[in-house]
């Protein structure tokens, strides 16, 4: 089968074999769909919490009720039932808890750091309408947004309209109306996101935002789409819309992420063992040895960049009963450090002792142990993952939180040549040759002011060198990234960087884009230098200040404000471990030229 198997050439063969307790046949079955659970799972839920339960008690529960499936031909369609299921169950034992706390949900909102709408955009590459369509989900209803899951699997490909019907439990006439429904839904949501990215606003529009919270919402939808059907400026926005579904065909499903099998791993395996035994499949010593469903995903995310893997870089792989987990296990070795053995029961059925526990098995595994291969992948190590060109997150995405570092010596400066009005404010360098030297524990800010009214062209990025110890950058902050369009302005594509028609600041190629304010966390000694080129290059100032854990998070929480130039919430970078990212244009040696220092760094 292929990787995202169509029902039209699913072996039914291969699902009729699982069904009869075919271990390798239930890892195809399981490592081709698995994809799609994930994605239709994230989309309605939008990244909450919740996601990694209800795939994994999807995928439990296809495991466990697959015997029950009369026809091989309609597992797709049976399986997708299986998901909307679970998560309508969700939401209803959500809706049950807080009508029983007398709370609100409100403060259970999906976590910002797992954003579904924001990792489709920038796992897939979405650029222009596409991107629109994935921003516009955020506006729809509930039940629409549950909808799209289905629908958005249908325009790419994966599922047909029958199969979309029948996860429903409604008839495919019914299903074409409340799929057009949405559809005009999310039209008035795109028109609603390009109102709101738009570089010109009429002044009606900037007066309407200023009692808006910054959050999707139905009300502040139909409040925006009655504006632009009446403005005339923001009437624009209509025209030139492509049908969602040929903008969403094609698209690929979203890769499952190393969290997710991690998550799965954290199941308790006496749970994960009855549900594969219950149907005949359990694992005795012909067990496939490492390569089943979690192994192959594992494999493939292994080889992802960024920090994602890193988060579980120390997880084995665990054959029970049919099913693998990618289980944690601590911290990792040093690379090239020998693995410790992983043994797993060679028997299929829990201990009583743990059912009468209601631990599960994992902690009551019988005394014969048949060892297990184990796959453990390195720790990161610092400097391995460096800035380099990214999308703007959505405006109004909150950030998660930034890990808290240890602050010892406060961040001072030790040396350079700089300009510093009085003591205490701010260290200021604004022409070539200018450097502070900083040594000490702790975070410190680094403001830009883009003066292309003096003079434009390509940016002389500054460069850090001499670096002793470890420099991370933290967030982004400010309110603004610099190439924000400026509020209040007519003219299209103005923003913190210039204007069009006359020579704007530009960043080098494959410089990441700057924001108005930049935070690092430093843990030794660093300089930085201010390397433009009067005349030749753009004009720009830097301002250096030591700050805190507290003052740095208060920044990067500040929401929009357009009165006083804020576009968006800050963005976190740091991960806490040295897997986060390091600032471009670093280096430990001390150059004769500092300008000369590659924006690749090399700090390993």
């Amino acid at each position: 089968m292929g990787r995202h198997a169509r029902l039209d050439v699913v072996d039914v063969g291969t699902v009729a074999a699982a069904r009869g307790g075919d271990k390798r046949s239930l890892d195809d079955l399981v490592a081709e769909h698995l994809p799609l659970v994930y994605n239709i799972v994230g989309r309605a839920l939008d990244g909450h919490p919740d996601v990694d339960d209800v795939v994994q008690e999807t995928m439990l529960r296809v495991v466990r009720k697959l015997d029950s499936l009369r026809d091989s031909s309609r597992f797709r369609s049976w399986l997708v039932a299986i998901a909307m299921q679970q998560i309508r169950a969700r939401a209803r034992a959500r809706q049950e808890m807080f009508a029983r706390s007398g709370l609100e949900e409100a403060g259970d909102l999906a976590d910002p750091s797992a954003d579904f709408v924001d990792l489709t955009i920038t796992e897939l590459g979405l650029t222009g309408q596409r991107k629109e369509v994935a921003e516009a989900t955020r506006w729809l209803d509930p039940d629409d947004r549950r909808l799209l899951t289905l629908w958005w699997q249908e325009a790419a490909g994966e599922l047909t309209r029958d199969e979309l019907a029948a996860a429903l439990k409604i008839s495919t006439p019914h299903a074409a109306v409340r799929v057009q429904r949405m559809k005009t839904q999310l039209q008035s949501a795109r028109v609603v996101v390009r109102a709101l990215w738009s570089d010109r606003h009429c002044t009606d529009l900037i007066d309407m935002l200023e009692g808006w919270d910054a959050k999707p919402s139905t009300l502040w939808r139909k409040r925006l789409v009655r504006h632009t059907k009446a403005c005339r400026e923001c009437g624009r926005h209509w025209a030139d819309l492509v049908p969602a579904e040929r903008l969403l065909a094609g698209i690929s499903l979203l890769p499952i992420p190393i969290e997710l099998a991690a998550r799965l791993g954290d199941t308790a395996q006496g749970l994960v063992v009855a549900d594969a035994t219950a149907d005949g499949l359990s694992g005795g010593a012909d067990a496939p040895d490492g390569e089943g469903w979690l192994g192959q995903a594992r494999d493939q995310l292994a080889q992802r960049p960024g920090a994602r893997a890193a988060l579980y870089a120390g997880a084995v792989v665990l054959a029970i009963g049919g099913v693998y987990l990618l289980v944690p296990d601590g911290p990792a070795d040093p690379p090239g450090a020998a693995a410790p053995p992983v043994a797993t029961s060679a028997a299929a059925e829990p201990s009583p002792s743990a059912a009468d526990s209601g631990r599960g098995a994992r902690a009551q595994l019988p005394e014969e142990r048949a060892p297990v291969p184990v796959d453990v992948a390195p720790k990161p190590g610092y400097g391995s993952n460096v800035d380099g060109p990214d999308p703007a997150p959505p405006a109004d995405r909150k950030p998660g939180a930034l890990p808290r570092r240890p602050e010892g010596a406060r961040v001072q400066p030790v040396g350079g040549s700089y300009w510093q009005p009085y003591p205490g404010q701010p260290m200021m360098l604004q022409q070539r040759g200018q450097k502070v030297t900083l040594r000490g524990q702790g975070y410190f800010h680094v403001g830009w002011a883009v003066a292309y009214y003096n003079c434009g062209g390509e940016i002389a990025m500054p460069t850090w060198t001499g670096l002793k110890g470890k420099l991370f950058h933290a967030g982004s902050g400010g309110g603004r990234r610099m190439d924000d369009g400026m509020p209040g302005t007519t003219t299209p594509g103005y923003t913190w960087m210039g204007r069009p028609g006359s020579d704007p600041a530009r960043l080098p190629s494959g410089a990441q884009q700057m924001w108005q304010a930049e935070f690092y966390y430093l843990d030794g000694e660093v300089t930085l230098h201010h390397n433009e080129r009067s005349g030749t290059s753009a004009d720009y100032d830097l301002t250096v200040t030591p700050t805190t854990w507290s003052g740095v998070t208060q920044d990067l929480r500040q929401g929009p404000d357009y009165q006083r130039g804020a576009i968006r919430y800050g963005h976190v970078r740091d991960t806490g471990s040295d897997g986060a990212p390091v600032p471009q244009y670093l280096t430990r040696s001390t150059p004769a030229d500092p300008s000369r220092v590659p924006q690749r760094s090399m700090v390993t």
